[in-house]
């Protein structure tokens, strides 16, 4: 069936609305297949739309596990052989800043991919617009060839004229000289007849009385030609949409919808006949595989966003390195720790804003994958959360070794293995952060706009700037939901609480960065003795005024171990990538309003 119409007829709109890509809410009416009410369910499992992804990758989707790979490859092979891509078979898609395949071929591409597993019923959106006559002419061929297969997609059995919404004709191409010779307006003789419908609709639009004629005119057509065909049909059985389903599968349509030899015609309901083709071809194990395997491949083909991420975080590593180098036990060594703590913690966030495009640039494709089934929501969130860990960890452990010991933190190995794994949870949390992120905004600089600014937040109520006691009331809830503050905490009891404890201010340190600091060392000791006197207690010049216990208690981290922060800021990553997948299960649904 092709659906015609000018620009704004409504032809997108019914393939949405047969395609259950419209909400409820905004539908009005009913969808019926065979006379039976279509369920939504039942749609997404007997139906496909176009999607662009590899045949191979659509293949390990939409087919069961229970066919073999050389099998699977078998189908890619034979299918390529039927859209008549097989000089192309070895030709990257391409897209628009990378030339590949034709637009014609890259068409046959796009259908190929939603009749890999052999629908029963199959929407195309405008196949041929934009297309050569050559490519177009190809594209129809393939259809042609699959309606030949057995599925319901035929080279033009039946046309439909939109006109403003309302159907202007429906019927099939060898009624449309009777239909608009009765109206009036007979179509001449060696013209195009779909040509002359579509010029006279526009004409008739833009009459003073639009197309209200024509279309009082279609429904007299249609129910004078409906009797005629109920007299002529009277005698045949009508066949339900399960008896339908079921007869289709039994002969081998729907690869991924049930096994071989599965049959429903014993059953009494649709739901029935839709209970005995899986909703999912894998299960979840598979799909994670898959979904993994096609990001790495991506990840491969493109090594140069790995190396700019390393570069970046290797670069900054240096310039710490260089600019906090080998710091000292002395109270300015204290203030320099502090703030070397707090950018280091907080450049781990910053550095995974790169990850707010990842999901922006396919996110498109994955509402048109997950809108008919090629793979469940939660199999595309723990893929991408677990291959996304490798890379975190050589991140992390690139920081770590370029850092640690050239600032001279303290703890040895153990330190540094804290250290470490402080920063892989700080960079699974930031990234976790920013994926959430990316499935709520829609545009690119707009998620880069909010993640900057939520990260400066996150670091102003981390407790470096303002100590947690002397944060308002108001704000106290921000510290404590402040993804800074659990790994700068936890860095920062690594570093000053040790046993045996290390001193940081000795005797006469103590005048350091106040207007005493410039007396001179002999006066400094006079004033150790002076204040002996007056507090009953023995100061002299190698007495320890702070360690590093007192650094912890004057910075307001006193509540949690460093493990605790460790542990809460995992826990937090682990949270954000479930509030991603929320996001992705209520708000990435493909449908118009």
């Amino acid at each position: 069936m092709a659906v015609l119409g000018a620009s704004g007829s409504g032809k997108s709109t019914l393939i949405d609305a047969l395609a259950d890509r419209i909400s409820k809410e905004s539908l009005k009416g009913s969808i019926t297949l065979n006379g039976d009410v279509l369920e939504s369910r039942m749609l997404k499992v007997i139906s496909a739309l176009t999607v662009e992804e590899t045949l191979m990758f659509s293949a390990e989707f939409r087919l069961p596990r229970s066919l073999s790979r050389s099998k699977k490859k078998a189908r890619v092979h034979a299918l390529i052989d039927q859209l008549g891509l097989r000089n192309a078979a070895t030709t990257v898609i391409g897209d628009e800043g990378h030339r590949g395949v034709s637009g014609g071929e890259r068409r046959r591409v796009s259908i190929g991919i939603d009749i890999i597993h052999d629908p029963i019923v199959l929407f195309l959106d405008e196949p041929t617009s934009g297309l050569d006559s050559t490519s177009a002419f190809m594209v129809v061929k393939v259809l042609q060839r699959i309606a030949q297969s057995g599925s319901i997609v035929s080279l033009l059995d039946r046309l439909i004229f939109l006109s403003h919404g309302q159907t202007v004709f429906s019927g099939s191409p060898a009624s449309l000289p009777p239909f608009f010779s009765e109206f009036g307006h007979p179509i001449p003789e060696n013209e195009n007849r779909t040509e002359f419908a579509l010029d006279l609709i526009r004409e008739l639009e833009e009459a003073p009385g639009g197309t209200k004629g024509l279309v009082d005119f279609n429904k007299q057509w249609q129910l004078k030609n409906k009797r005629i065909s109920e007299k002529t049909i009277s005698g045949i059985p009508k066949v339900s949409l399960k008896d339908a389903i079921s007869a289709s599968i039994s002969r081998g349509k729907l690869v991924s919808g049930a096994p071989a030899g599965t049959s429903t015609s014993n059953d009494s309901t649709q739901l029935a006949a839709a209970s005995s083709v899986h909703k999912f071809a894998n299960p979840l194990w598979i799909e994670m595989a898959v979904i993994a395997k096609r990001s790495l491949t991506n990840s491969r083909r493109m090594p140069e966003l790995f190396g700019i991420r390393l570069g970046a975080v290797l670069v900054t590593g240096a310039i710490l390195a260089t600019m906090f180098y080998h710091l000292d036990n002395s109270p300015k060594g204290v203030q320099e720790r502090l703030g070397f703590f707090a950018f280091a913690m907080s450049t781990t966030f910053y550095t995974c804003a790169e990850a707010i495009p990842v999901f922006l640039q396919e996110r498109y494709i994955f509402m048109r994958e997950t809108a008919y089934n090629a793979y469940r929501r939660s199999s595309y969130v723990l893929a991408h959360s677990i291959i996304s860990v490798p890379s975190l960890v050589f991140l992390s452990f690139a920081f770590a070794a370029t850092t640690f010991w050239a600032v001279g933190l303290a703890g040895g190995t153990s330190g540094f293995l804290f250290y470490f794994l402080t920063i892989v949870a700080s960079f699974w949390a930031g990234s976790s952060f920013v994926t959430f992120l990316s499935g709520v905004v829609s545009h690119v600089m707009l998620g880069f706009t909010v993640v900057v600014a939520i990260l400066a937040y996150f670091l102003l109520f981390s407790g470096f700037f303002i100590s947690r006691d002397r944060i308002p009331p108001y704000w106290i809830w921000f510290h404590y939901i402040s993804l800074v503050k659990y790994p700068y905490e936890g860095v920062l009891q690594n570093e000053f609480d040790l046993n045996p404890p290390r001193c940081f201010v000795r005797g006469t340190q103590m005048f350091d960065s106040t207007p005493l600091m410039e007396v001179p060392e002999a006066l400094k000791v006079e004033l150790l003795k002076s204040m002996s006197k007056t507090l009953g207690i023995n100061i002299t010049s190698s007495t320890c005024v702070i360690t590093g216990a007192d650094v912890l208690k004057q910075q307001g981290v006193t509540q949690l171990s460093k493990w605790n922060c460790l542990w809460i800021t995992l826990a937090w990553g682990f949270f954000f990538r479930f509030l991603f997948y929320l996001t992705l299960l209520f708000g990435s649904k493909n449908r118009r309003r």
